[in-house]
């Protein structure tokens, strides 16, 4: 049986980042009314006294009588038709244990680029489908190189809307539409998603070899490297006739790699001057997504046994407490 969104779908947000006060900008200029479910008590005033949000991108201003903004769950989604996560993907769980509301006549869409850490190792759209009994033509995906920062400031940004059904896609499309924002469309839940995440990774090995020091030229190899890894990772986890070098794939890794504003290059950034993992992370502001990313793609990994040497090398200085110069000379040779 077909699921169709309704063209007057009404939207509702999970998570209260950067991320997700950007995306409640876009819907809100588009649609009448936008759930939001913040659970921050400092977050939740700032936007109901001053109409901003005071931790995230406080210079963007919201209209809050398009705005229904509320620490209440439950209410928040049934209020919506789709409901878009926002939230960090290690915290997910905990955003969504307060829901009793169904979801089974919900479409739900991940804005997260991250996998679930802990002993379950799924993706965003994998855990909604497993935990929530969702079927995967109601799930669906909102990407691409787009750093909520430039988004929030109406830089030119590609998105690419993913689902199942392209209908479908085009209603979540129209929804984020703003003459800043060109959108593409794609059926290819898996690998964008797998992408996304596998991005952070590769964007952590850019940030470490910049702060030991390494030029731009070693940097472009690097990078095209860490395209073929995620090539080589999609095609024998789940083959499909996917074009990668387009912006929800390629582009998402370039921008994550090379931006002042990506949280992965940052955390490796700290990593290679020398900052100790525990101490580079406390120091984040924000979630590095990869750190998580790292540890699951490599047990994810042990089913399918491709060669990601780069990966592997971020997994061991992560997690093993490896030289993150000694490790990179290592991992030198292995490069084309």
């Amino acid at each position: 049986m077909e699921y169709k969104i309704g063209k007057d779908a009404r939207c509702a947000v999970i998570g209260y980042g950067s991320w997700a006060t950007a995306i409640v900008g876009l819907l809100a200029a588009n649609e009448a009314r936008v759930g939001w479910y913040v659970r921050n008590p400092e977050v939740l005033e700032g936007l109901r006294s001053e109409g901003r949000n005071p931790r995230y991108l406080a210079d963007l201003e919201f209209d809050m009588e398009r705005i229904a903004v509320s620490d209440d769950l439950n209410e928040v989604v049934r209020g919506a038709d789709v409901v878009i996560l926002a939230a960090p993907s290690a915290y997910l769980k905990d955003f969504l244990a307060p829901l009793t509301e169904s979801l089974a006549d919900k479409f739900v869409v991940s804005a997260i680029k991250g996998i679930i850490p802990g002993d379950c190792y799924k993706t965003v759209v994998e855990y909604i489908h497993d935990e929530y009994g969702l079927p995967y033509k109601q799930l669906g995906l909102v990407t691409g190189p787009s750093h909520a920062e430039e988004v929030s400031r109406g830089k030119l940004t590609y998105l690419t809307v993913v689902c199942t059904d392209p209908e479908n896609a085009q209603v979540i499309g129209r929804k984020f539409a703003a003459p800043y924002i060109k959108l593409s469309y794609s059926t290819d839940l898996y690998g964008v998603e797998y992408a996304a995440i596998l991005k952070n990774i590769y964007a952590l090995a850019v940030g470490i070899a910049v702060g030991l020091g390494y030029g731009d030229n070693f940097l472009a190899v690097l990078i095209a490297n860490g395209a073929g890894e995620v090539k080589r990772f999609l095609d024998e986890s789940y083959p499909d006739a996917r074009e990668t070098l387009v912006s929800a794939y390629v582009g998402d890794l370039l921008v994550t790699c090379y931006s002042v504003h990506s949280r992965n290059r940052r955390l490796g950034l700290l990593i290679g001057h020398g900052c100790t993992v525990r101490s580079a992370l406390n120091e984040m502001t924000m979630v590095a997504e990869g750190y998580f990313a790292a540890d699951c793609i490599r047990h994810i990994n042990t089913r399918h046994r491709v060669e990601m040497p780069i990966a592997e090398m971020v997994y061991k200085v992560l997690y093993q407490g490896a030289s993150p110069r000694r490790s990179m000379k290592e991992l030198i040779p292995k490069l084309i």
